[in-house]
């Protein structure tokens, strides 16, 4: 929609094709239906964000990045609001009214938008997209086209991957896709019990084979098979490169102390010995936690503080500290917020969003080879490639 919309504007006559029946139907599910559209960080902050192929959007950040983006949306009467870690929302906290405005801007911009138009095929004639032919056998020819058909993450918004195979076709070289921004299933089945709980700055840790691989402190959250939440969503973009084999979440509820301190604050919370070790424990962690915490280490959750070994008391110090879930594995595209994989950035400039290989094909959005974490960063990814590839596409 940017993409068309940009050209539009600059005077292209311009064919947006959709293969559901309503634009944007993906956009609305964003930030939990809120829409978390931008992050605020500056140009390189934002570069910074996709890792080390971030360099390469430099050149579109600097020609409408956030700042710009907030701009466009205020001056087609979207009032945005930044929250904690740089977060843009719309004003309303509703992503139905940043489709408004899209859609608005396309009707002003003089794009013709075909819903229910699936692309099934390209043909190309030497190194140019001579036309294409949507699922009813109509034909579409064009000079310029931009493909902005995103990845395979959920797919019941009509993001199956479809563009994966025309660009083989085309000769491009396709990253292989996986699920990114996803959550992290567990074989251990106490989780089960633990759906639904939420953790506050909690330190979670990837170990593969007693190496750490990743670590960050965030928020998470038990799932009925895992974990989620900001900081896991994260992570498993890192986690997800590695074999699942021997792979092992560690969750220190305590990252702020050391043990001692821990074992001391434990001491004094169990010196009441009147009081069941589970209650003890539950005025330190979530009651849910404290159980099961209490049944990993295999003492009963009824038993009296007065009972309680040091050993034990130790053992539960630790335990909070090191909290050891093995990971069975990630979950799919249906849980996925980003498709990590794509069109190799190496066939794009990054100038114009141009193919280097199809003369007169450019890129937009989550089909490329870069994605970023949690916070706006990846929304920013397509409204910046979208923009650029909508202007060099109307020059």
């Amino acid at each position: 929609m940017m993409a068309a919309g940009r050209a539009g504007e600059l005077g292209a006559d311009v064919v947006l094709l959709e293969k559901n029946q309503r634009l944007g139907i993906k956009l609305l599910a964003t930030g939990g239906g809120r829409a978390n559209i931008s992050n605020l960080s500056s140009t390189r902050d934002l570069a910074r964000s996709f890792g080390a192929s971030g360099s390469w959007l430099l050149s579109g950040l600097s020609r409408f990045g956030s700042e710009q983006l907030i701009d466009f949306f205020n001056s087609h009467g979207l009032k945005t609001k930044v929250e904690d870690n740089g977060r843009v929302f719309p004003v309303s906290n509703s992503a139905h009214d940043v489709l408004q405005v899209l859609v608005e801007y396309l009707a002003s911009s003089g794009v013709d938008v075909k819903l229910k138009a699936e692309v099934k095929q390209i043909i190309k004639k030497d190194q140019r997209i001579e036309k294409l032919i949507l699922s009813d056998g109509r034909e579409v020819v064009a000079q310029k086209y931009i493909f902005c058909t995103g990845g395979k993450s959920y797919p019941t918004t009509g993001s199956t991957g479809d563009a994966y195979k025309w660009l083989k076709q085309l000769g491009h070289q396709v990253t292989p896709p996986r699920p990114a921004l996803t959550p992290i299933i567990l074989k251990d089945k106490l989780v089960k019990n633990l759906e639904g709980l939420s953790l506050k700055a909690v330190q979670i840790s990837c170990y593969l084979e007693k190496h750490k691989i990743c670590s960050t402190v965030g928020d998470a959250i038990f799932t009925a098979s895992g974990l989620s939440g900001p900081a896991v969503l994260n992570l498993s973009e890192i986690i997800g490169r590695e074999e699942n084999k021997g792979l092992e979440i560690v969750l220190n509820f305590f990252p702020d102390s050391d043990f001692g301190e821990l074992d001391r604050q434990l001491q004094t919370s169990f010196s009441a010995s009147n009081k069941m070790v589970r209650n003890a424990l539950g005025e330190l962690v979530p009651p849910r936690l404290a159980e099961a915490l209490l049944v990993r280490l295999g003492v009963n959750p009824d038993k009296k503080l007065n009972l309680i070994s040091r050993e034990e008391r130790k053992a539960l110090a630790h335990l909070l500290q090191e909290f050891r879930l093995a990971v069975f594995g990630m979950a799919g595209y249906d849980k996925a917020m980003v498709t990590a994989g794509g069109v190799s950035l190496k066939e794009v400039d990054p100038k114009t969003m141009r193919s280097k290989i199809i003369e007169n094909l450019y890129f937009a959005g989550e089909i490329l080879d870069l994605n970023g974490p949690t916070g706006g960063y990846n929304l920013q990814l397509s409204w910046t490639t979208g923009y650029v590839a909508g202007e060099s596409a109307a020059s």
